[in-house]
């Protein structure tokens, strides 16, 4: 954890910083609680290949709590919608690694992906879930290709990838972009 650390504390703080900055309201404080969230699944995707249920269940029902708040008019309506995006968000990810378990017979996809798309679907509007996981496989490709290049090691088949590493930004980045919009 200390290697971490140094790079991780300016990464949270910049991530507080900025979501008050876009938003300084309480709207902001649940923004800054998102970015750390998402970085604490990044950081754990990273080393361990795993989003732990501790840290996507509290940032799903952050997203539910903030729809209620800031959502459109009813309550009702503003969650009904959210779980409605979670779920979309949610089952293509499932279906995936269903389908790929069923093809290659070994894991592909780890039902904490399933869950983090569910909190992009809490999190986010309908556009911003489909950007920010297309933002997030190009990032992860690229990334990933490059850095396994630069470590003469090829990428085969096997090669995991942590894809929540590059997901979980992902959604705070389309939580940012979504207030900057709204601002504008």
């Amino acid at each position: 954890m200390r290697k971490v650390l140094p790079v991780a504390a300016p990464v949270g703080l910049l991530g507080i910083g900025v979501s008050f900055a876009v938003s300084t309201n309480l709207e902001g404080a649940f923004g800054a609680a998102l970015a750390l969230s998402m970085l604490a699944i990044a950081v754990s995707d990273a080393r361990h290949f795993l989003v732990p249920n501790a840290l996507t269940a509290p940032a799903f029902l952050l997203g539910l709590a903030a729809a209620a708040l800031f959502g459109a008019k009813p309550v009702v309506a503003a969650l009904t919608v959210c779980l409605l995006r979670a779920l979309a968000a949610a089952l293509p990810f499932l279906a995936l690694m269903v389908l790929y378990q069923a093809l290659r017979g070994r894991p592909g996809l780890g039902l904490g992906d399933v869950k983090l798309a569910a909190v992009a679907g809490a999190w986010l509007d309908w556009f911003t879930i489909a950007w920010v996981i297309e933002a997030a496989a190009m990032a992860a490709l690229i990334a990933y290709g490059a850095w396994r290049y630069l470590l003469h090691r090829p990428v085969t088949a096997a090669t995991r990838l942590p894809f929540g590493l590059f997901f979980a930004p992902a959604i705070w980045i389309g939580w940012i972009a979504e207030r900057i919009v709204a601002a504008h």
